[in-house]
């Protein structure tokens, strides 16, 4: 694809984000696609925001789970990026008319990073020995797609459909837990909604932050001392509205909440 087309499909990405206002999928329009391309429309819509004053902060992995998969029809992971603008502090109001389309929300576990890491060659003893601290986190996705109808070329394109996230404020040394086997349970609205393990995320959070890495490091994209990397959801997506409250504990470490107004 030329740089014309990716200016242009990263642009539309871009207005949609600031309308609120859904596009066709990507790859109706060009079936030819591919995840380079995607990745490569994804940078141009960030560097608009970029142009706004927002400031990359961290990255994403997504639909890492075997369930998220089989709800978006999604086979394999995708990446993106996260801004100053997408991050809201523990508890907060999440406004959802005028800022997202069509949300809903993932519960993950959030890593901190404490120096430097890119691919290739990264291994989850690298990831181990680059994380400062682990924490809970709420995603809230949010796809500029029409309806949530995805290939992976167009979740890639569209930021990973990243909308915005809240970490928890408490957090732990991730060398004290055995990763795959941490809990976590979800509420919605003050009822128990849905239960999970680390394993979800390709069997190890840190098997999938390690590939987001090295996949990044193709690109020639490092990760960050200070950043915060989201390592995907450990349970199945949950549409969220506008009077919706959740809240997630991550077994021994602590929880986190976001209500949406």
């Amino acid at each position: 694809m030329d740089s014309a087309k990716i200016n242009a499909l990263g642009d539309e990405l871009y207005n949609a984000l600031r309308s609120q206002q859904s596009i066709a999928p990507l790859t109706e329009r060009e079936p030819d696609i591919t995840i380079d391309d995607a990745y490569y429309i994804s940078l141009r819509m960030l560097n608009r925001r970029q142009e706004d004053g927002e400031k990359v902060v961290g990255k994403k992995i997504g639909v890492t789970s075997k369930v998220v998969q089989e709800m978006l029809g999604v086979h394999q992971p995708d990446f993106g990026f996260l801004t100053d603008a997408m991050t809201f502090a523990n508890g907060a109001k999440v406004p959802v008319a005028g800022h997202l389309i069509s949300p809903r929300a993932e519960a993950e576990i959030g890593f901190r990073l404490k120096k430097d890491l890119q691919g290739p060659g990264v291994t989850e003893a690298d990831v181990l020995a680059a994380t400062d601290a682990i924490m809970p986190c709420f995603e809230i996705v949010d796809s500029r797609i029409d309806n949530w109808k995805i290939a992976i070329q167009d979740t890639v394109a569209d930021n990973a459909s990243c909308g915005v996230y809240v970490l928890g404020e408490q957090e732990a040394d991730p060398k004290d837990f055995d990763l795959p086997a941490l809990k976590i349970r979800v509420w919605k609205n003050g009822e128990i909604l849905s239960e999970g393990l680390g394993s979800a995320v390709q069997g190890n959070p840190l098997t999938a932050v390690a590939w987001l890495a090295n996949t990044l490091g193709r690109f020639g994209i490092p990760f960050k001392a200070g950043e915060v990397i989201l390592s995907g959801s450990l349970v199945p997506l949950e549409p969220v509205q506008a009077g919706d409250s959740l809240r997630m504990e991550l077994e021994g470490i602590g929880d986190a909440e976001v209500h949406f107004v």
